[in-house]
This record gives structure tokens, sequence and C-alpha cells, in this order.
């Protein structure tokens, strides 16, 4: 099973869009697919028709309860575990370095009959934010085309590193631009340096700015479902072949 965790720090980046288009893209490609919501917004729930606070990772994160005690039919192939509205409960809880670990205990606990687990991560550095990097085996980082956020990636990137480095762990990063205007140049000139400063990392795939993907959750559905011919939808399926196939603007 691989285990992605969709993170980035900054706040209004796509990482929900993202998560839940992937996941969705995943099952609809005919992988068996766990999506796990991290953010105590609750959104990647919401967006699948879910009111986002039924039980789920707060039990989970709190209580010790099993991942297979709360998940929930999403879709067909793709399986959820909602928010629940104790989850930011999670990050004043003691207990020292254990806290950071729990998720991942979780998963491996979990009858392991999926071929990818994604995981909706809240934009912040606490301690929900470090389950999720503890427990996966890819980030999957979304980032808007614009200077800021390249300045944005950097950090986070260090950040990374130093926290990989200091627990032992290591994660393969994934970049996808969002919100992408290939008629702008500022858009291919942070690509460009993207492709500079992270070699090998940025997926083939830029998902362009379309409004059906700001839609989609409105009406608790994917892309795929709201708008199956958009350009959010091509661009989302493409993107689940690069995750699936290891398929980077550098790369094969």
């Amino acid at each position: 099973m691989r285990v992605v965790a969709v993170l980035n720090q900054k706040g209004g980046v796509g990482k929900t869009t993202t998560s839940v288009n992937t996941a969705h893209g995943l099952a609809l490609s005919g992988e068996s697919v766990l999506g796990l919501d991290l953010d105590p917004q609750g959104h990647l729930g919401v967006s699948f028709g879910f009111k986002g606070t039924e039980p789920g990772m707060d039990d989970v994160l709190l209580d010790n309860v099993p991942l297979a005690e709360r998940r929930r039919e999403g879709r067909e192939r793709l399986d959820l575990v909602t928010a629940g509205a104790r989850l930011p409960d999670v990050e004043r809880m003691e207990g020292g370095q254990e806290r950071g670990w729990r998720l991942r205990r979780a998963i491996d606990a979990l009858d392991n009959g999926y071929g990818f687990l994604v995981m909706d991560c809240p934009p912040s550095s606490g301690l929900l934010a470090m389950n999720a990097l503890l427990a996966a085996d890819e980030l999957l980082i979304p980032v808007y085309c614009d200077f800021l956020s390249l300045q944005g990636l950097s950090r986070l990137m260090k950040i990374l590193h130093q926290i990989e480095r200091r627990m032992g762990v290591w994660t393969r990063k994934h970049l996808v631009l969002v919100r992408y205007q290939q008629r702008r140049r500022l858009a291919n000139e942070v690509r460009d340096k993207i492709r500079e400063y992270f070699p090998g990392q940025l997926l083939r795939t830029h998902i362009r700015d379309n409004v059906s993907l700001a839609e989609a959750p409105g009406f608790g559905q994917s892309v795929f479902e709201h708008q199956p011919r958009s350009h959010g939808a091509e661009d989302y399926t493409e993107l689940v072949r690069d995750l699936v196939e290891g398929r980077t603007v550098d790369g094969a």
C-alpha cells in the first residue's frame, strides 16, 4: 500500500481539491483507496457528501479506535475516514514523542486491502501534520504559480528535511502545479524555477485553473462526477497516471 499525504503548510493552495480528486481518480482507475481527513475543517468528507463531523480520525488518534471501525464507503473502491468533531483536540494531546506515531501505528494495524491511502492534511505544522508526515511514504505537495508560493515551498522543503533527518524517516516528494495558466509568463517562470531547484520532483501534469474544481465540493462531488468532461477532470486523470507511473517533467 502506498501511503500519500497531500501536504503544504500554506492554506488555500488546493490541498483538499487535490486530495479529493486524486483519491477518486485512483479509484476510478481501478485502485482500491482509503482516504483520511486530517484537517479539522473536515472538507474531505464534505466534498464527498458527508457532514464531516461524524466520528472518525478524532476517535482513531485520541482513543486508538481502529481505522477499520471508522471507515465509511465513499464511492466504489473508495473508503473514507472523516475528520470528526474532536479532531482539533489532537493538537493539545499530551504524551511526548509517542503522539507523533499514532497514525503510523493505526495504519500498520489496518487490514490491508488497499493500493493507496490518501491523507488530506491541515495547513499547519502541528501534531496532525507530524502524524501524517511520520505515517506517509510519499508527499504530494500542491503549489500555486506565483513567487510567494515558490518561497513557501523552499521553506517547507527545508523544514521537511530537518524533520526527516531528526526522526529518521524519508518520504518521496511529488510537486504539482495547481491553477496553472500556460499563457502567463509568471506561471512558466515559476515552473522552470521548481524544475531547477527540485529536479525530478515536479509531476508532468499541471492542474489548469478551472471553475469546475471550485464548484464540485458544493455538490458533495469530485470533479469526475460534477463535470467529467472538464479540464479539471482531464488534468486529475493525468495526474493520477503521473503518480502511479512516476511521471515527471524531467523523466519518462
